[in-house]
């Protein structure tokens, strides 16, 4: 077996070369296990509101309560959360599950468009939702069939008396960052948590193979799809990165500094679940783009373990205030969402005393797939793959290349995904015939079995940390009555990795950049709104007329190179 999986050898000596996937039912008896062990310390933090695993246990129970015996929701029925990171996100998504539902996050910056979608293709029945964007909400819930049930909070809910009062005070009259709304049926959050008290909550009996969470993804297409991620996938990612940290890290005594959205998968596996599996500190930021209310805040803290995308880590790095920080109970910093630049993880190190470690993973696989050794990161890899995990690099038939040869990336592991929601054809493609997930990435291995991304998938734009897919926004741009065809690429760029650019050939010759920027303001989250426009009286296209982004990014490159020149 070694043979095939050569990276064994290169585990550290803790590290088992297998997980037991089945090792908890369901998510459900991991959560149980945590509220026993850990009780009274504190599990949750934010804006100084403070949540010990007792309270973790009764307010989530709560909160499963009132979605079975008041919102009448059955096993497997879709609640969707949509909030940055605040002490009410666990309580809603651990709720939920208790509760046997599946759970839809949902990003707080997506438009009314991306949310109908997302709510419409995943049915969904509940959400919880900040009311910084229930205005949204308000213009599409009546195009959501199956929307029963809307629950709202604000920032600071869960914060103690009188902080409560004065940060939402704050958010909603100095900072007017909460747009009008008139949701008549909604029900606030502190309502459903004493209102579910006064029910008997029903713990459901689940299976590893019951769904979990409906977490979309744009793929290698642009349709936001969801990837069903079951319990058995869940427990296997938290199981298989808990024996990568268990040599690091101690049970009950570690800080974790979350300034990663707990909706996206990175933070909602390794921050928000593997960290409770060890009765960590969580101390969640709910606006890391605030560098100096983030500094300040973390400054309180003798952190342990860091987690981020290489944005993050540059900012951190470039605030004046960042080397004053203590640093000396630093034991674990980890980059993913992006490749880490070598630079930063350099610099990281040199300041901190602590190695930046690369992981590597998609929505698909949970996310974990690859991730570098703790104490000796190989920079310029993505690092080992993790217990129970096969990895191998193929060409486009499915057959194994040799060892340094350039192919797909193709992983089988319990962490990989059942499939797409609803959509049978979008899985079989992402499958080879054999189960091998295909990534879309293409890599090589090297004789140790450490990986290196070579490219990304194709055309798949990589904004500080966030997928953008060039479709999406195309049939965005074309939605313009000035826009008569276009053209979506990344560009490079130095804050963002990667910023988006769109070609477009006019059919209003009075169209300008800035009507083009409005308009996709309005139907795209900021991240995927294009930064630069290029006004053209014709595309680059194939004999059979299809748009030739290929020959788009050689130009910028060209043009790229003659600028520096």
């Amino acid at each position: 077996m070694e043979q095939n999986r050569p990276w064994y050898k290169h585990y550290a000596d803790f590290t088992p070369q297998e997980i037991n996937p089945d090792n908890y039912q369901s998510l459900i008896a991991l959560f149980d296990e945590s509220f026993k062990k850990f009780g009274d310390k504190i599990a949750y933090e934010n804006m100084g509101g403070k949540l010990t695993y007792n309270e973790v246990n009764k307010q989530s129970e709560n909160f499963a309560s009132y979605l079975q015996n008041v919102c009448g929701m059955q096993k497997g029925d879709r609640i969707a959360i949509q909030m940055p990171n605040c002490l009410q996100y666990p309580i809603a998504m651990i709720g939920a599950i208790r509760a046997g539902m599946v759970v839809v996050n949902t990003n707080p910056l997506y438009t009314e468009r991306e949310m109908l979608h997302q709510f419409t293709d995943a049915e969904i029945k509940t959400i919880v939702i900040v009311a910084n964007f229930a205005d949204k909400l308000q213009n599409i819930k009546d195009k959501v069939p199956t929307l029963k049930n809307i629950i709202t909070t604000e920032l600071g809910d869960l914060l103690a008396f009188p902080k409560n009062l004065i940060v939402n005070a704050v958010v909603k009259h100095v900072k007017k960052m909460v747009p009008s709304y008139d949701l008549p049926t909604a029900v606030k959050f502190k309502k459903v948590l004493k209102e579910g008290a006064n029910f008997s909550y029903r713990k459901p009996t689940l299976t590893g193979k019951d769904n979990a969470f409906l977490q979309y993804t744009g793929g290698t297409t642009g349709v936001a799809k969801g990837a069903i991620l079951t319990h058995r996938n869940i427990v296997a990612n938290l199981e298989q990165s808990n024996a990568w940290l268990q040599g690091v890290l101690n049970e009950g005594e570690e800080i974790v500094i979350t300034a990663l959205p707990l909706y996206h998968i990175f933070a909602l596996t390794v921050n928000c679940m593997t960290m409770m599996k060890i009765g960590a500190r969580n101390v969640l930021i709910t606006n890391p783009r605030d560098m100096n209310g983030f500094i300040k805040e973390i400054s309180a803290y003798k952190f342990s373990i860091v987690t981020g995308v290489n944005t993050l880590f540059n900012g951190m790095l470039n605030h004046k205030k960042f080397p004053d920080l203590d640093f000396s109970a630093l034991k674990v910093t980890i980059g993913g969402g992006m490749a880490v630049q070598q630079a930063v993880a350099k610099r990281w190190e040199e300041v901190t005393g602590c190695t930046l470690a690369e992981g590597y993973g998609l929505t698909e696989t949970s996310p974990v797939v690859c991730v570098h050794r703790l104490d000796s990161p190989k920079i310029g890899t993505i690092g080992l793959p993790y217990p129970s995990t096969d990895v191998k690099i193929m060409d486009e038939s499915g057959v194994e290349v040799a060892i340094g040869e350039v192919g797909e990336l193709c992983v089988k592991g319990p962490q990989v995904m059942k499939g797409y929601w609803k959509r049978e054809k979008e899985t079989e493609e992402t499958f080879f015939d054999n189960g091998w997930l295909r990534t879309g990435d293409i890599a090589t291995m090297d004789h140790h079995g450490y990986f290196k991304i070579v490219d990304r998938k194709k055309d798949m734009i990589l904004v500080s940390g966030f997928n953008v897919y060039p479709n999406e926004v195309e049939d965005v741009l074309v939605m313009h009555d000035g826009v008569l065809e276009c053209a979506v690429i990344g560009v490079p760029d130095d804050k963002s990795t990667e910023a988006v650019k769109c070609f477009v050939v006019k059919k209003d010759q009075h169209l300008t950049a800035e009507a083009l920027k409005d308009f996709c303001k309005q139907n795209l989250a900021g991240y995927k709104v294009p930064r630069h426009y290029e006004f053209r009286t014709e595309l680059p296209k194939t004999n059979v007329g299809k748009i030739l982004r290929r020959t788009l990014k050689e130009e910028e490159l060209e043009r790229t190179k003659k600028a520096l020149h």
